[in-house]
């Protein structure tokens, strides 16, 4: 008689071990909704704030030296680097002649 008992004890530590195991899978995947697509928009950022490429003699992220620098970039949600308007004109995917 306790066989059966112990089969479905058995049987139901396996589908809870299975279901806790697949949960932990799902955590190691990416949720794509979670960290949205990026792309580098060149000629946005402020001066010191661009996330790289700001220009011979500089080094990287935070080194442009003035507003909008055309070779700094900095990232923006994927598709919104050209609608970013300012005073010296749109977003750019490439780099802006200064």
């Amino acid at each position: 008689m306790n066989t059966p008992l112990s089969l479905a004890a058995l049987a139901l530590a396996a589908l809870a071990s299975g279901a806790a195991l697949a949960q932990a899978d799902d955590m190691k995947k990416p949720d794509a909704m979670a960290t949205p697509a990026m792309e580098k928009c060149f000629g946005v950022a402020m001066a010191g704030k661009n996330d790289c490429a700001a220009g011979p003699g500089t080094t990287c992220a935070g080194t442009s030296k003035m507003d909008y620098q055309g070779n700094s970039w900095k990232f923006v949600p994927a598709g919104t680097c050209t609608s970013i308007k300012t005073p010296r004109g749109m977003g750019s995917l490439m780099p802006i002649k200064s």
